[in-house]
């Protein structure tokens, strides 16, 4: 009998992924993010913007840091999330004009667009600084047609940065352009879709289910593939079969954990692979023969493994390793890098954004991010540590909008350590995830050795 590292533990393994998946329940009461922020909008009053620039970005925070940093010739203010969406009293989607979607004014923002209206009159020039994506354009647009600016000597202009920082917000108002209307429709395109879905499946829920329960746009899909998933579960047929393993050590090595390594039966007779017994009978005559054979190494093959490190943090994979190594829930997890990348006060100086934009599909990273973060490498850790080339990862999914960034510090010099007096534990436990992110991103591949034993294990089975 010859086994690569051979075993005399036996362990029952049953192919029943039933165990950890729950059944799946049309009852779907997962609530909608509200962009609306707390308190009436009526209460913000604007400073006057005669003779300077207004400038309008999502929220309070993110005013303040983009305040800071542009100074005292702009007034920056918040719409605080949208300031029109399709009617609540009905569908709002006209299915026989092409689907033309019918637009109203949002009750709790009427007052606060009455005052970016008249602001926007009486700045030199508007700019819209919303969020550089689908929904940030949307809201741009959204704005411009609410508020119908009429005594702007020149039509608004867009400004996009994905990072809140001096050089970036700058840059972006160097080079103004107009609203995106693909990404507009994008976003209008979405928003048709929730309400089509939510409007006509909602009701059905209710008479069947349980009031107030609701369908969208991806829970439905996403619930049909549970579903879909349980019954192949619950149709699976259980197939039984045992592996042998054990720890073997050298011969007259104590027993201790540090002379121990795993084996596992490979093959018996020939027949090679891991060994996969259908009967517990068979598996308890191996392992009695197992028990008292005289092991003897066969053969040692060595290998090189090189690992190379993973992307830049996109939207979803930062989520995930905040829930695996953190425990964070993905709401957490968006709600602390909203912060990050809005901006917090560091030290004695002005609020200043830590984090790229939050939300993205793409594991690109500027080239200027990357000359400082190998810069940093060489500084640090050496030349060894460094690759001959920046390292380049492609995108990280079909139709990621590559002009976004990953998620990365806005500067790899503002290492945790140097943070850790003036951020919460959320915002630093985060921060130092997406830091040491960026940071292996471009270190050299990890080097190893892997060493296999093929063992060959003399019993009464095989002679």
């Amino acid at each position: 009998m010859t086994t690569n590292n051979p075993a005399s533990k036996t362990t029952k393994t049953k192919a029943a992924a039933k165990t950890t998946t729950k059944k799946a329940t049309t009852k779907v009461t997962a609530k909608k993010k509200s962009t609306k922020a707390k308190g009436k909008s009526s209460a913000v009053k604007l400073p006057s913007s005669a003779g300077k620039s207004l400038v309008i970005v999502e929220s309070p925070a993110k005013a303040r840091t983009v305040s800071q940093i542009l100074g005292s010739k702009y007034v920056v203010t918040a719409s605080q999330g949208h300031v029109r969406d399709l009617p609540k009293s009905k569908i709002g989607v006209d299915v026989e004009m092409d689907f033309e979607p019918s637009y109203v004014i949002m009750k709790d923002k009427r007052s606060l667009l009455t005052q970016i209206k008249k602001a926007g009159n009486e700045a030199k020039e508007v700019f819209l600084a919303t969020d550089p994506d689908r929904e940030g354009e949307a809201i741009s647009w959204h704005l411009q047609n609410a508020a119908e600016w009429k005594d702007l000597a020149t039509p608004p202009k867009r400004v996009v940065f994905h990072e809140i920082t001096k050089e970036a917000v700058e840059e972006a108002f160097r080079n103004p352009r107009e609203i995106d209307m693909q990404l507009v429709n994008a976003q209008q395109a979405r928003r048709i879709l929730d309400r089509l879905v939510g409007y006509q499946i909602s009701p059905l829920l209710w008479r069947r289910v349980q009031r107030g329960t609701s369908a969208g746009r991806v829970q439905s899909v996403s619930l049909r593939m549970i579903v879909d998933r349980e019954r192949e579960i619950e149709a699976f047929v259980p197939v039984e079969s045992w592996t042998i393993d054990n720890l073997l050590r050298k011969a007259g090595a104590d027993a201790s954990a540090k002379n121990q390594f795993p084996a596992w039966l490979h093959s018996v007779k020939g027949d090679k692979g891991r060994i996969s017994i259908p009967k517990e009978e068979n598996a308890r005559a191996y392992e009695t023969d197992l028990a008292n054979a005289d092991y003897n190494v066969a053969e040692v093959r060595k290998r090189d493994v090189r690992q190379r490190p993973s992307a830049p943090f996109t939207t979803s994979t930062m989520q995930q390793e905040a829930g695996r190594k953190l425990r964070y829930t993905a709401q957490r997890t968006m709600s602390v890098a909203q912060q990050l990348y809005e901006g917090l006060r560091v030290g004695t100086g002005d609020q200043i954004g830590l984090i790229t934009y939050m939300r993205t599909d793409s594991t690109q990273v500027a080239n200027s991010a990357l000359s400082e973060v190998r810069e940093y490498i060489q500084e640090r850790y050496g030349k060894d540590h460094l690759p001959a080339k920046a390292k380049v990862y492609t995108k990280a999914s079909k139709g990621a909008q590559e002009a976004h960034e990953a998620v990365r510090p806005t500067s790899i010099r503002r290492d945790p350590a140097s943070l850790k007096d003036y951020l919460s534990t959320d915002q630093l436990n985060l921060y130092t995830l997406i830091w040491s992110r960026m940071l292996a991103s471009q270190m050299e591949d990890a080097r190893s050795e892997a060493t296999t034993l093929n063992i060959d294990a003399a019993c009464k089975t095989s002679g």
